[in-house]
Order: C-alpha cells, then sequence, then structure tokens
C-alpha cells in the first residue's frame, strides 16, 4: 500500500465518522449522543476492518504470502526444467518411494490403533 492511499483510507475513515454524527444528528439525537453514536459506528467498522486483516494474516492469504508460494513455485519449476533427464527419473523415483513409505507408515499406524 501506498503512503497516499493510506492517507486516503484514515480521511475517508474520519469522514465517515463526520457523516454518522450528522446522519444522528438529523435523526434526532442531541449532539452528546451523537457523538457517542458514531464513535460507536467507527469502532465497530474499524474492528471489523482488523478482524479481515487477523483472518488473512491467519489464513495466510495474504498478498505477501500469495507472491511468496509464487515465487517458490517459479524457483522450483525452474529447477525442474533445468535438469536432465535422468535426475528427473531419479527424483521421481525417490518420491515414489517416499510416498510407499508415508503409505505403508500410515497403514502400520491405522492397524496399530
Amino acid at each position: 500500500m501506498r503512503r497516499i492511499d493510506a492517507i486516503a483510507i484514515m480521511v475517508a475513515f474520519f469522514g465517515f465518522g463526520g457523516v454518522a454524527f450528522w446522519v444522528f444528528r438529523a435523526s434526532g439525537f442531541d449532539a452528546t449522543n451523537a457523538g457517542v453514536w458514531s464513535q460507536v459506528v467507527l469502532v465497530g467498522v474499524l474492528i471489523a476492518w482488523i478482524s479481515t486483516y487477523v483472518f488473512r494474516a491467519v489464513t495466510k492469504t495474504m498478498t505477501y504470502n500469495q507472491q511468496l508460494d509464487d515465487y517458490k513455485k517459479a524457483v522450483l519449476t525452474k529447477k525442474l526444467e533445468e535438469m536432465s533427464p535422468e535426475e528427473r527419473e531419479s527424483l521421481l523415483a525417490e518420491v515414489d518411494t517416499e510416498k510407499k513409505l508415508a503409505q505403508t507408515s500410515a497403514q502400520n499406524a491405522i492397524k496399530d490403533e
């Protein structure tokens, strides 16, 4: 996010608070109650916004994580393309062996239960 975007979000947030205040004033609240309820609305919006950030951070769906995953995939793809056919066959055989070992250990764990 650029600095100007952050400033625009901040101005919009406080503008929304002012609009909420005047909406509450227009609907019959006195200045004190309109101020309190506009703050309640602002805090609610802020908590909702922060919760979306926390949700994206916990589920690792943030832009940084997506870019990092794409980078890792690109690096692995490039390494795979640079391998000789013999090296690829060796790697595939190794992966196949590890899969068989994992299946065997999973089956043994099920039998042990």
